[in-house]
């Protein structure tokens, strides 16, 4: 299992066991983080998982693809280290990664 970190704009943080190949979006939901309402269910198809990668993970977690990019243009204060979680698989090298909610979202 790898361990993610959810935080909310008001600082408290939700520790999350994710099961690797899951997203975490998928983990955000099963252990209610607030601000996490993956309205699509996780198809890429609205951007209300949307989360913002620590900075030291940004390189680990990697860059949007083409289709998340597209969706990004619809989420609330997007940044250059905005992803949707939908769209971040679980794997070993993210064990310790720190994904802050939007304050508008939470």
């Amino acid at each position: 299992m790898t361990q993610i970190t959810f935080v909310t704009h008001d600082g408290a943080r939700y520790v999350v066991e994710a099961a690797n190949g899951s997203s975490a979006m998928e983990s955000a939901i099963r252990n209610s983080v607030p601000g996490i309402d993956a309205e699509c269910g996780g198809a890429c198809a609205c951007a209300t998982c949307h989360v913002y990668v620590d900075e030291a993970w940004r390189a680990v977690v990697g860059e949007p693809e083409s289709m998340e990019e597209d969706m990004l243009d619809f989420a609330v204060d997007m940044r250059p280290n905005s992803r949707l979680s939908c769209q971040i698989r679980v794997r070993d090298e993210l064990d310790g990664l720190v994904l802050t909610v939007p304050e508008r979202q939470s």
